[in-house]
C-alpha cells in the first residue's frame, strides 16, 4: 500500500510551502535593496564627514579637526574614515599624506564626486570634493579627499544582512510552530469525530449527531447516508433471509415426507404414486429456490453494462415458444398476439424472460379450476412498449396490487410461493418500466410496460 502523509503534514507543508517561498524571494529582494540602500547611506555618511572637515580645515585655517568631527570620522557607518585636505594652490593641509587617486573631472569642478580607487594595495570608496576657500590670506581651491575601504563596507552590509536573515528565520519558524499547532487544533474534530467512529460497536449504524465544522459537514452527511443504506440493505437481507428460509422450509418438508412414504410403499402402484408426487414437490421447491435467487438478484442489481438493445416481441416469442409446452400439457390453450413493428427497448434480457416467465406461471397456479386460456400479446402504446399476460380463470382486480405485488403474499392460498408478481414488479421498475392489473370481467389481466429506445411508426 503506497505511503500516505497525514492531513495535518499535508496542511502543514501546503500551508507553509509557498510561506517560505515567498520569504526567499523577499529575502532576496529585501538583500538587494539593502545592499543598495546601505551603499547610499555609506556615501551619505561620507559626504557628511568630508563637509566636516572642510569645514573644520576652513575654521581652523588646517590646524585640528573639532572633536564632533572626529567622533563622525571614528563612528562613520562602513567603517573607519581617511582624509587628506589641500588648501588654495594645492598646498597640503591637514589627514593622510598620500590619497587615493583616480577618478574624472566633472563639468562642474565644485560638485561632489565619488570613485572606486585603490588606497595600499586595499580598493576604497573614494569621495573628492571642491570649495572656494580662503585659508592664510589665500584665496583659492580647497579639496578634501576622504575615503573608507570598501571591505569594511561590505562587512558591515553583510552584518546587517544576516541580522535581517536571522530574523526572518526566526519568524518562520514561530509561523512554522504557528501552523502545527494551529492545524493539530483545527483537527481536532476530525480527530473526536474518528475517536466517536471507532468507539462504536459493529452493530450501531445510527447517524452521527456530533457538531462538526461546516467543512466537514458534507463528510458526516456522506457518512450517516451510508450507515442508513448499510442498516436498509441489511435489513432487507435479515428479512429476505427469514422470509426464504420460511419458504423454503415447506417444500423441504413435503419432499422429505414424500421421500419417506415412496420409500415404505407397500405396492409397486403405491411406489409410483408416490414416486410422481415426490417430484412435482421437488420441481416445485426448485422453483421457489430459483425464484428466490432471481429476487436476490434482483436486489442486488447491478451495472448499466447488463442492459443491452432487444426487441421486446422477438424476446416475448422466445420465451413463449418455452413455455408453450408445459401450458399445452396442463391441458390450457396457449394463445400469442405479437405488435405489427418491433419494439425496441433495452434492459436485461435474461430478467425481462424471467418477469414474462413469472406472469404466466402465476396465471398457472392463480387461475383456479376454472382457467381454460392465457393468451400473451405485445402493443405499441405511445412512447411505450407492453406486453400483456391474460387468462380466464379466478380473476384479479386492480384494488389487489399492493397485496399482490407484495413478496410472499397471496391474494389466495395456493401452491405457489408468493413471489412470481414481486419480481416480475421489480424487473419492471429496473427497466425503467411499471407493472399493472388491468380491468378485467372474467379472469386477470397484468401489463409490462417498458419504454422504447427509438421512435416506433404506428
Amino acid at each position: 500500500m503506497p505511503r500516505t502523509f497525514s492531513l495535518r503534514t499535508r496542511l502543514f507543508v501546503l500551508i507553509l510551502t509557498p510561506l517560505v517561498l515567498m520569504a526567499i524571494v523577499l529575502g532576496y529582494w529585501r538583500f538587494t535593496v539593502a545592499q543598495k540602500t546601505a551603499w547610499e547611506l555609506f556615501d551619505r555618511s561620507l559626504l557628511a564627514a568630508g563637509l566636516a572637515i572642510s569645514r573644520d580645515v576652513a575654521i581652523s585655517e588646517g590646524d585640528a579637526l573639532s572633536p564632533s568631527t572626529r567622533d563622525l570620522i571614528r563612528d562613520a557607518s562602513g567603517g573607519e574614515v581617511f582624509y587628506h585636505a589641500t588648501g588654495p594652490g594645492g598646498i597640503y593641509v591637514t589627514g593622510y599624506a598620500y590619497p587615493p587617486t583616480g577618478g574624472t573631472r566633472s563639468e562642474d569642478p565644485y560638485h561632489p564626486q565619488f570613485f572606486e580607487s585603490d588606497y595600499r594595495q586595499e580598493p576604497v570608496r573614494v569621495l573628492r570634493m571642491t570649495e572656494r576657500r580662503t585659508i592664510d590670506n589665500l584665496t583659492g581651491d580647497a579639496t578634501v579627499t576622504v575615503w573608507q575601504r570598501i571591505a569594511d563596507r561590505r562587512a558591515f552590509a553583510n552584518q546587517l544582512a544576516v541580522w535581517a536573515a536571522v530574523l526572518m528565520l526566526a519568524l518562520l519558524a514561530t509561523l512554522a510552530l504557528v501552523v502545527w499547532f494551529g492545524v493539530e487544533r483545527g483537527l481536532r474534530p476530525l480527530i473526536d469525530l474518528e475517536d466517536a467512529i471507532e468507539a462504536r460497536s459493529p452493530n450501531d449504524l445510527s447517524i452521527i449527531k456530533r457538531a462538526v465544522p461546516e467543512e466537514t459537514r458534507g463528510i458526516v452527511e456522506t457518512l450517516n447516508r451510508l450507515f442508513a443504506q448499510v442498516e436498509a440493505s441489511i435489513t432487507a437481507h435479515q428479512v429476505f433471509i427469514s422470509d426464504a428460509a420460511h419458504q423454503l422450509r415447506n417444500p423441504a418438508a413435503a419432499v422429505q415426507s414424500m421421500a419417506e412414504a415412496a420409500r415404505d410403499a407397500t405396492t409397486e402402484e403405491e411406489r409410483v404414486r408416490r414416486l410422481d408426487e415426490l417430484v412435482t414437490a421437488t420441481r416445485s421447491a426448485a422453483r421457489v429456490t430459483e425464484q428466490l435467487l432471481s429476487l436476490d438478484r434482483l436486489r442486488h442489481g447491478g451495472g448499466d453494462d447488463r442492459f443491452v438493445p432487444f426487441d421486446l416481441n422477438q424476446l416475448v416469442e422466445e420465451t413463449c415458444a418455452d413455455l408453450a409446452p408445459s401450458v399445452l400439457v396442463a391441458g390450457k390453450d396457449f394463445e400469442l398476439d405479437l405488435a405489427q413493428s418491433a419494439l425496441p427497448v433495452r434492459g436485461d434480457h435474461v430478467f425481462m424472460s424471467e418477469a414474462l416467465k413469472n406472469l404466466v406461471d402465476n396465471a398457472m397456479k392463480h387461475g383456479g379450476s376454472d382457467l381454460s386460456r392465457i393468451s400473451v400479446g405485445t402493443e405499441l402504446r405511445g412512447a411505450m412498449a407492453e406486453v400483456t399476460v391474460k387468462d380466464d380463470g379466478r380473476g384479479l382486480s386492480p384494488d389487489m396490487s399492493e397485496l399482490a405485488f407484495s413478496r410472499f403474499s397471496q391474494v389466495e392460498p395456493s401452491d405457489g410461493s408468493g413471489l412470481g408478481l414481486a419480481i416480475a414488479l421489480s424487473v419492471a421498475e429496473q427497466h425503467g418500466g411499471t407493472l399493472r392489473i388491468n380491468p378485467s370481467h372474467k379472469g386477470a389481466s397484468l401489463t409490462i410496460a417498458l419504454p422504447l429506445t427509438a421512435p416506433v411508426a404506428a
